[in-house]
């Protein structure tokens, strides 16, 4: 008998590292496999335990500290889940790969999601001396080789990440960022081009590797007959940025800081500015990421002003919606900007481009028949035994 005709398979998404709401957990992915008829539930940190889209979230508190979160979070995590009894595991940050391999040992299969580069990502990690960074990434680059070939399946943001593992485990799958078309572009009402604020907007991470010094210190750099506005949303300013320092760049004067939003709120800001920055440092694990970020500006009929990587130059170079800049040259960012803000009729253009492009081919349809796919693979497989 088909296990769908006798119950609906249990699955359960973990994370420790990020909100059980997260956009692409919980947004993209466990809302997916619910539409597609699988009983969700999602453990990860989030203020109370609810139900939302057919989606069960079960919360645990996160810890501020970063070694406690990878340990004492990470446990929570995974007793909750345990005890879920679910009938695949799909966990999201590498502090869970123990906590899968229990879970394996457990007769569950397993699939590990991966999100970011790894080895890559502690290159630049800043709460590391710089000299231990190349042995720390060699030690996580051959931990993960030797733990990935286990898992039931690997699901990799970028194609760059799956090419790594495709050799070390065959059931490796690309599901890329990108986003809910049909919820970006009519997120609200269309704001005609002219009405939009005389603004721009970043949204995600603030951060020192993600150019928030150097956004700030563009602001200082635009005319004075300019009204421009930086609106950022996000988390407060870390302390490795000094939010002091910034508060007293002259460009601090020309930002709006709404703090954290929700999905609905940032594709509110989105449609009523003129322009998304994504401005990430040339550091090992950015130049071939795929932020959702340039995805939600495009689907918004946003122009972005990005980064001068090759991968995004294919993406959005090939679309024409959007400007390249160095990210650490504030000048560069402030005629971006100047440029966006004075030249409306082609700034309209390169949004609507993007937003073609999102709509035909940038969008979450295709990525979740991949995942969906993936799972009744397994399903098959739990329903054989």
């Amino acid at each position: 008998m088909h296990l769908t005709e006798a119950r609906r398979l249990k699955v359960v998404h973990m994370t420790s590292v990020h909100s059980a709401a997260d956009p692409r957990i919980f947004h993209k992915e466990c809302r997916s496999l619910a539409r597609a008829g699988f009983d969700v539930t999602v453990v990860g940190p989030y203020p109370r335990d609810t139900t939302a889209d057919a989606v069960q979230i079960r919360s645990v508190c996160r810890d501020r500290s970063r070694l406690v979160r990878m340990t004492r979070t990470a446990w929570r995590v995974y007793d909750r889940a345990r005890r879920e009894n679910a009938d695949i595991y799909h966990f999201h940050d590498p502090e869970l790969v123990p906590f899968g391999f229990l879970l394996l040992l457990g007769g569950r299969r397993v699939i590990y999601d991966i999100h970011e580069d790894l080895p890559k990502d502690v290159l630049s990690k800043h709460y590391l001396p710089v000299w231990c960074r190349p042995f720390v990434a060699w030690v996580a680059e051959n931990m993960q080789r030797v733990t990935c070939r286990r898992f039931s399946a690997l699901v990799a943001v970028t194609p760059s990440i799956a090419s790594r593992f495709s050799s070390v485990n065959p059931r490796t799958v690309v599901v890329r960022n990108f986003p809910y078309a049909e919820e970006l572009i009519h997120a609200g009402k269309a704001v005609p081009w002219e009405q939009r604020r005389q603004s721009v907007a970043y949204v995600g991470g603030i951060t020192v590797q993600r150019a928030i010094r150097e956004m700030v210190s563009a602001m200082a750099l635009l005319p004075a007959s300019l009204p421009a506005k930086l609106e950022l949303a996000g988390p407060e300013v870390p302390e490795e940025a000094d939010s002091a320092d910034l508060r007293r760049n002259p460009g601090w004067k020309r930002v709006h800081h709404h703090g954290f939003l929700d999905q609905r709120s940032t594709f509110q800001l989105l449609h009523n500015v003129r322009a998304g920055l994504v401005l990430f440092h040339p550091e090992p694990n950015h130049v071939e990421a795929m932020p959702q970020k340039i995805f939600e500006y495009m689907g918004a009929g946003l122009p972005v002003i990005a980064s001068d990587f090759p991968l995004w130059r294919r993406i959005i170079g090939g679309t024409g919606c959007g400007i390249f800049v160095d990210p650490r040259n504030p000048n560069q960012i402030a005629k971006a900007i100047e440029y966006v803000l004075s030249h409306p009729r082609a700034a309209e253009e390169m949004g609507h481009r993007g937003q073609v492009a999102v709509a035909e081919r940038f969008n979450w349809n295709s990525e979740a028949n991949t995942l969906v796919h993936l799972y009744r693979q397994i399903e098959s497989e739990i329903c054989a035994v």
